[in-house]
């Protein structure tokens, strides 16, 4: 592989608290981004903002002004995250949808493939800067602008199922699945504006659990132990 997008769950990223970071699943993150560096592969980042904000829980709020605290959920994971990555000797660089002073870069295509080629992890903030789009939206975008490869999807579950495994035993697993089928049968993937979004484009999606030892770099590498979503 040449260039990735890989997605990372905010919940994930929270480990056992579920809320806020634990800073040794992010590390063990890192070191595995780390080997994909070295690698010569390019790698940007999406981070969901779940372990801060679930907006659409909130039936009090403006879901406009629901959407916005999550994005800024995300820009506060990124920026986290970038730094923990720095500290394990990688360059980075924070590009959002809308100014957020110093703290980030304003995103462009241009200067997105300028920082992937010059080696940099890219991590793409605030989803597409507007409501109504979730960060699955967001990263298949991304993915696209940036014409990656594939998309990774680092999940609490290994891959795709029929049916919730966390609440039924019995739930098949997926070893490759079309995302045609995917829609169709509305299996949750990715959301549907997403979902259509990669079909449209034919933008691959990878599904994998981020807690296997080493799941990142084994999924670049072809030792996949999850769900491949072709088009």
């Amino acid at each position: 592989m040449h260039r990735i997008l890989l997605k990372l769950s905010g919940e994930a990223l929270a480990g056992d608290k579920r809320t806020g970071f634990d800073e040794e699943t992010v590390r063990r993150v890192a070191l595995q981004v780390k080997q994909l560096v070295e690698d010569n592969i390019q790698v940007g980042i999406v981070i969901g903002g779940g372990n801060f904000w679930r907006g659409r829980t909130s039936e009090n709020i403006d879901r406009a002004k629901a959407d916005q605290i999550g994005m800024l959920a995300t820009v506060m994971n990124c920026i986290y995250v970038s730094e923990i990555f720095r500290s394990a000797g990688m360059k980075t660089s924070i590009l959002t949808p809308f100014a957020c002073g110093t703290f980030t870069g304003l995103f462009s295509k241009d200067e997105a493939v300028r920082c992937l080629e010059e080696g940099q992890v890219v991590f793409f903030a605030g989803g597409t800067g507007h409501p109504y789009f979730s960060t699955d939206t967001g990263v298949v975008l991304r993915a696209i602008e940036v014409e990656a490869e594939v998309i990774l999807l680092a999940k609490a579950v290994d891959g795709v199922y029929d049916d919730d495994p966390n609440k039924n035993p019995d739930a098949k697993k997926y070893t490759e699945v079309t995302i045609e089928e995917v829609i169709a049968r509305n299996l949750q993937v990715v959301d549907m504006t997403a979902s259509i979004l990669a079909r449209d484009n034919k933008m691959p999606m990878w599904v994998f659990g981020l807690n296997e030892e080493n799941s990142i770099v084994n999924t670049v590498k072809g030792r996949f132990n999850g769900t491949k979503v072709s088009v």
